[in-house]
């Protein structure tokens, strides 16, 4: 469990110009939930701890109720920054954990270099935010729709090793879980594989995202040491656009699903099916 400062509520005026910056790690625990965090910008309000090997208690935020927004805030793992000069060794560090059903984030920034984003279980929708990091650094088994969203990867820092943007956690066929990237946009440094499987039924999908040239032409990695079988694999991009968008050198299990079932994971339904989104009345 994270130590730090327990949230029953916290505000901050989009009017005032300051920055504003919490050095502590943020737990919204599971009996607190209806819970709205509110920045000034996501250039302007940041929370940052540098806790790390541990993913279970180096996140700066943790978000474990029902019922949680988030709006113009950033979430930082300053572990290994500054990037480049940095004495630390790469080690795992979170930036935010999000565990509670039906939660949204706009706005936001989360920022860190390896597994920056667990996005551990439950609905969740990203909207227009920033997700920074070089390996593994969207991970978990969420049920998740990123919408609008920046995905900047820093693998430069690796010294000519690919970097990997997503670990999806889907065990089973049955489960419901994965990631959906709608309408996002792919830069940065280095190069990098779309991601690899962190569970034997993985699934993740790009739909209309703009991707540059540093994606590896492979797309994916099997990671065979989790993964039992590509054919359990979903990895799939969709009417993607940019130098890295190029399928022709994709691995042969990849862009495999049906029109039928990609209309169903890239609808707004996939997550809000009881339309809990929608009565959040956000405005971006």
């Amino acid at each position: 469990m994270p130590r730090g400062v327990q949230v029953s509520s916290f505000c901050l005026s989009e009017k005032m110009s300051m920055l504003w910056l919490v050095r502590e790690q943020v737990l919204i625990p599971f009996d607190k939930p209806f819970i709205y965090l509110k920045g000034a910008g996501k250039r302007k309000t940041y929370v940052v701890w540098d806790a790390h090997d541990s993913i279970a208690t180096s996140a700066t935020f943790t978000s474990q109720a029902d019922n949680i927004i988030a709006k113009s805030i950033s979430f930082i793992n300053s572990y290994n920054y500054p990037l480049y000069g940095s004495a630390n060794p790469m080690r795992a560090a979170v930036a935010a954990l999000i565990q509670g059903d039906k939660s949204a984030f706009y706005r936001c920034g989360f920022f860190g270099l390896q597994d920056t984003l667990w996005d551990v279980q439950g609905r969740h929708y990203f909207r227009l935010c920033t997700i920074q990091g070089a390996v593994d650094f969207i991970f978990g088994s969420g049920q998740s729709l990123y919408e609008g969203c920046t995905i900047s990867v820093i693998a430069g820092v690796l010294n000519g090793v690919p970097g990997y943007i997503t670990a999806q956690g889907r065990s089973t066929a049955e489960e419901t879980n994965g990631f959906v990237f709608k309408d996002c946009s792919i830069s940065g440094n280095g190069t990098t594989y779309l991601g690899r499987p962190w569970r034997e039924y993985a699934r993740v999908i790009f739909y209309n995202t703009s991707m540059s040239d540093i994606i590896v032409p492979r797309g994916w990695d099997p990671w065979f040491s989790v993964a039992t079988s590509t054919d359990l694999l979903t990895f799939d991009e969709v009417d993607c656009s940019g130098l890295g968008s190029n399928t022709s050198r994709r691995v042969s299990w990849a862009n495999r699903m049906s029109s039928t079932g990609l209309q169903q994971l890239t609808s707004i339904s996939y997550i809000d099916d009881g339309g809990w989104l929608n009565s959040f009345n956000m405005t971006f």
